[in-house]
């Protein structure tokens, strides 16, 4: 791959443009500095962008199919000092601001002539890709306790071959047989007591479990992990693409007028969302996409000549089509479509900590520009006006949220006059996103596969249990574990907030309910006594109590608390938020308590977690079927019970053959040993 690569003298400043050069991607080095292609590219290495923005879709890290804006690394500040810990870079602190190696830059912006550049910062097996990489190639060993025994059982067996080759050599040197008489019948004994055949003979189950699997759409490239698979007692799925399908779908609107929900709208027509403030081949967000499509509306980005008359400023254009506009009379139909042409001025992208997004938007012709704001329904009503948010605003929210939906709460605010087009571009978001009007709730529902749930159901019958391991939200996660059957309705889930260390507190761990009343404002942190949870020998508790947690408690109870993590994951049910090395040390830490793990995955983060399970299955032909020891062509979680059953069925079969191989062999020793010693003894008897 070429990339367009900076050379800059060191007494010229880095950002000044020197020299464009096209290197190799294996020849970029740490210190670099990178154009970023306007079509976008695979990103070869790590990189931290340092002028521009870059819509990239981090799926093959993350798991989650939603693209996400980077922005440049802000300058620090005049305060700051070359040696502060915030004007010093950080991978984690500043993953908003980098480019991961893998990871798939979907669109990039630049502005008056100033391309899109980034700095290398990590390349090879340092990269993120990398150590994902490594854990492939080198996982560790998977140790099957029937090997074991059998390696163990083949030293008895040479042990007792030894005794009978001593003995036979003796008795023979004693009746003075010829010495070619005694090495062939020596050697008879131990080639009788260990059976040459028996590899060949424990394979031939694994080798038609195989061909079954193959004729089932199941391929496998690790046949000794079939046998493995016939002991898994618990099996951890990914959620998107796996449990469900990849998308989100719109199933209705609860518009909010005069601080009152208006009727549900399932399916809402596009023409009654023209003059409503709800409306404001596409790449981005799945929900933000359904929700778009739902509009009807058409989205124009402005082309590199039209960016290129601005300074900093993204002139896109949203407006609906012709057909779903009112017929109002008008004096031209220029006049009539531009009564419905909103610009996009300003975005606030997504940010997981504060939980909302915002932009700011002005119709053609008006002066005053309008600000709009999605995100969390809880977050959305603190930042709206009291008198706007009606009162019965818990009470609907906790009622779809209890039928799995995920709901996203809308608001919009009138800007100020004074608030020019510039002046907008260099404003706080505090300032924009406060004194809002509600002005609705959006409801999205993300479907089960059809398989999911019939599927569960036969591994529980089985006694198999099942986890959820995935990149999404933690309460969506719940959600959709509820809904599986994977979490039974009547019991309870127990969320576990763990908090490092600050400000000289010591690591703490929070409890609290993930069902509460709608009259609670806050899920309200609750006291669970680990030890009644966790009591292995009450079946009853064992059934009510499911722990969840997310990738930071992870992290934290790992590091902090490491007695209590395998209390917890004997419980866990719901893992959310996990990174792909967290997936693959979760695998490790049920292995670690007995548990014969599976893991079945869709997608290239789940890759060290397929590859370290006792049983990985892929769903997926792409970057998880190299890593994983089974690859299925169905794309539905129906391939598991087969998989079990096939494993089972070869771990019977093997287990069987090598019980009648090992007797077949002990009854020949001793039938042959007690042979050679009456045949040399008979001579001295007879002779006497």
């Amino acid at each position: 791959m070429l990339f367009n690569i900076y050379l800059f003298h060191p007494s010229i400043a880095p950002w000044d443009l020197a020299e464009i050069e096209e290197i190799l991607s294996t020849d970029l080095v740490p210190g670099d500095l990178m154009v970023i292609p306007s079509n976008g590219t695979i990103m070869p290495c790590d990189a931290v962008l340092v002028s521009g923005t870059c819509i990239v879709n981090e799926s093959m890290l993350t798991g989650e199919s939603i693209p996400v804006t980077k922005t440049n690394l802000p300058n620090p500040l005049p305060g700051d000092r070359a040696g502060d810990t915030d004007s010093t870079y950080n991978t984690e602190e500043h993953k908003r601001h980098t480019l991961f190696c893998g990871t798939h830059v979907i669109q990039t912006r630049f502005y008056t002539g100033e391309l899109v550049k980034a700095v290398v910062v990590r390349t090879g097996f340092s990269t993120a890709k990398g150590q994902l990489v490594r854990s492939i190639l080198y996982p560790k060993p998977t140790d099957f306790k029937l090997y074991r025994d059998a390696y163990l059982f083949l030293l008895c067996l040479v042990a007792v071959a030894g005794i009978g080759f001593v003995y036979s050599i003796v008795l023979s040197i004693m009746n003075e047989v010829s010495a070619k008489t005694i090495i062939i019948e020596s050697l008879d004994i131990i080639t009788i007591t260990v059976p040459p055949a028996l590899p060949a003979a424990m394979t031939a189950g694994i080798v038609y479990a195989q061909r079954r699997l193959k004729n089932s759409g199941i391929f496998c490239i690790s046949p000794k992990r079939i046998n493995i698979c016939g002991q898994i007692n618990l099996v951890c799925f990914d959620k998107t693409g796996t449990l469900t399908e990849d998308g989100l779908d719109l199933l209705g609107v609860q518009r909010v007028e005069n601080g009152s929900f208006l009727l549900s709208e399932e399916n809402p027509y596009k023409e009654n969302l023209v003059k409503s403030q709800f409306v404001g081949q596409l790449s981005g967000d799945p929900l933000d996409l359904k929700m778009f499509e739902a509009t009807g509306w058409i989205l124009e980005e402005a082309t590199e000549e039209e960016t290129s008359l601005h300074n900093r400023i993204m002139p896109t254009v949203v407006q609906p089509p012709k057909q779903l506009l009112p017929t109002v009379p008008a004096t031209s139909p220029e006049q009539d479509m531009s009564a419905y042409e909103i610009g996009i001025v300003r975005q606030f992208p997504f940010s997981s900590t504060l939980q909302r997004m915002s932009v700011v938007a002005r119709l053609l012709g008006e002066k005053r520009m309008d600000a709009y704001m999605k995100g969390a329904p809880e977050v959305v009503a603190s930042l709206c006006k009291h008198e706007t948010v009606p009162e019965n605003f818990a009470e609907v929210l906790e009622g779809y949220t209890k039928l799995g939906f995920r709901v996203i709460a809308l608001a919009h605010r009138r800007l100020e006059s004074k608030l020019t087009w510039h002046k907008v571009q260099n404003v706080n978001r505090d300032t924009i996103e406060t004194n809002m009007e509600f002005l609705g709730l959006i409801i999205m529902q993300n479907k089960l596969k059809a398989e999911t749930a019939g599927v569960l159901q036969d591994l529980h019958r089985a006694h198999i249990r099942t986890v959820m391991v995935t990149g999404d939200n933690m309460l969506t996660a719940i959600s959709v574990a509820r809904d599986c059957g994977m979490i039974p309705p009547q019991d309870t889930v127990i969320i576990a907030d763990a908090l490092p260390p600050h400000n000289g507190q010591t690591a703490k761990i929070t409890w609290r309910y993930a069902d509460k009343p709608a009259t609670m404002p806050h899920l309200e942190e609750v006291n669970v006594d680990l030890a009644d949870v966790c009591h292995d020998d009450e079946y009853k508790t064992q059934e009510l109590y499911h722990f969840a947690m997310n990738g930071k408690s992870f992290a934290v109870i790992e590091e902090h608390f490491p007695d209590m993590l395998q209390k917890l994951v004997l419980h866990g049910t719901v893992f959310a938020r996990m990174s792909p090395n967290q997936k693959t040390e979760l695998i490790e830490t049920l292995q670690d308590v007995d548990y014969f793990v599976g893991m079945c995955g869709d997608g290239a983060n789940d890759c060290g977690a397929l590859k370290r399970a006792h049983g990985g299955i892929s769903l997926s032909e792409l970057e998880a079927s190299v890593a994983s020891p089974f690859t299925s062509r169905t794309p539905n979680i129906s391939c598991v019970p087969s998989l079990i059953r096939e494993g089972r069925a070869a771990l019977i079969t093997s287990f069987c053959v090598f019980k009648f191989m090992a007797l077949y062999s002990i009854i020949q020793y001793i039938s042959v040993t007690l042979l050679y010693s009456v045949r040399n003894i008979a001579p001295t008897i007879s002779s006497n």
